[in-house]
């Protein structure tokens, strides 16, 4: 059969089912927080009870809303308080927004290379650790759980902190308890694409209650509101990331219907990979031992073609797939990392100007994590997808892995 690319058929000619978060109830939601001439979110109703109910959720007693993912894992790392030079690891297939609140922090980033889960290998991250280190922030890629027993078991043998960056792994499952649970804190983010959304958005979560009240308070420019200690009084030096009730609301339905989508999620993914299992020179989405993936995208791995060409080829087979997630690992492309270019002419923290490790950030840091961004193709799905989407999208795997592998022996 043809490939579209050389001028074929395509393969499916239906656009895919668009994602439709939004509904009547968050419609009623956020009408009922304008009637109340109040948007103003601390202490607002939709707020307070999206909190309450986020927090119920996990099964945690404290949660922390936030204007975006990137201002959740800010809150969480300022609630740990390191000091200017202390390092802190996390992973190398990340977003920027999962590193500018390190380097606010005036902090180093450290990176551990991944393992055949695209998330970040225990062993490497065991070995990054120095008397410098603070914390890990365990990244889980696309909603598919890290190994948590040996994310557990290293900070505690060394005394760091654990933060889980559950961006892209809402109620995900590691051993029939939710990632966001495991850590000293957790961070979710609320943006457009997540599983659940108010359009941008965050929260950050803790069982802890020793860190409760700086992590409320680093969310609110550390103004304590507290009776007694005069109109303003601001305990200590922190941004102003509350999220307003029309977020809340939004949230508040989100809460709803997040357990549908991540179900739905989760069988169609499971479902792809049962279709493509025996495509020769495919790798499914692979799913750490012990762990539920809820695909906020679908990795694979192409060994015998250039990743590049095998989504072009795949798209215009009328199935749409983009090459690698990040197109190089993140610390080589976001500049104030691989340039060093920071606040101004600075390279602030990364100068070692607090007494830190000066490291550089290039090629080889990471190789098993650049190469398997050199072989990764991602693809869309969202819970509005039916089982005969996904038999089309492994249909059109099939033809391109067979069409390519024909076209090269021609």
């Amino acid at each position: 059969m043809k490939l579209a690319i050389d001028g074929g058929k395509p393969y499916r000619t239906r656009p895919f089912p668009q994602r439709t978060p939004f509904g009547e109830r968050e419609i009623q939601l956020v009408t009922q927080a304008i009637r109340s001439q109040n948007l103003f979110g601390l202490g607002g109703p939709m707020v307070s009870a999206f909190e309450k109910g986020f927090a119920e959720l996990y099964g945690v007693k404290h949660a922390v809303a936030s204007t975006s993912g990137t201002a959740a894992i800010h809150v969480a790392i300022g609630t740990i308080d390191p000091e200017p030079g202390d390092e802190i690891i996390s992973a190398p297939i990340t977003d920027g927004g999962g590193i500018v609140p390190v380097l606010y922090q005036n902090c180093i980033p450290v990176f551990a290379d991944v393992d055949s889960t695209y998330n970040m290998d225990p062993r490497d991250v065991e070995r990054k650790i120095t008397p410098r280190t603070r914390a890990i922030v365990v990244v889980h890629l696309g909603g598919n759980p890290a190994d948590m027993d040996a994310f557990v078991d290293i900070a505690r043998r060394h005394g760091v902190y654990l933060i889980e960056d559950c961006s892209q792994a809402h109620l995900t499952e590691y051993k029939g308890r939710l990632c966001g649970t495991f850590g000293d804190l957790a961070a979710f983010s609320l943006q457009q694409s997540k599983h659940m959304t108010t359009g941008d958005g965050g929260v950050t979560i803790t069982n802890r209650d020793e860190l409760a009240e700086r992590m409320m308070l680093f969310r609110d420019k550390g103004w304590t509101r507290k009776p007694g200690w005069g109109p303003r009084t601001y305990a200590f030096l922190a941004p102003n990331y509350r999220m307003t009730e029309l977020q809340g609301a939004v949230g508040l339905a989100q809460l709803e219907k997040v357990r549908d989508v991540v179900a739905k999620r989760h069988e169609l993914g499971d479902y792809l990979t049962e279709l493509i299992r025996d495509v020769e020179g495919i790798r499914p989405a692979p799913v750490t031992p012990g762990g539920k993936h809820t695909y906020w995208f679908y990795p694979m791995r192409v060994d015998s073609w250039d990743n590049v060409l095998f989504a072009q080829a795949l798209s215009a087979e009328g199935v749409p797939a983009s090459a690698g997630y990040i197109g190089e690992p993140i610390y080589l492309c976001m500049e104030a990392l691989a340039a060093k270019k920071t606040f101004g002419r600075s390279g602030h923290p990364l100068d070692g100007c607090h007494g830190g490790r000066i490291l550089e950030y290039t090629r080889g840091m990471c190789p098993r994590t650049e190469d398997e961004l050199h072989h990764m193709v991602t693809l869309s799905i969202n819970e509005n997808y039916s089982k005969d989407d996904i038999e089309d999208m492994a249909g059109a795997i099939r033809k391109v892995a067979e069409g390519l592998r024909e076209r090269a022996q021609a």
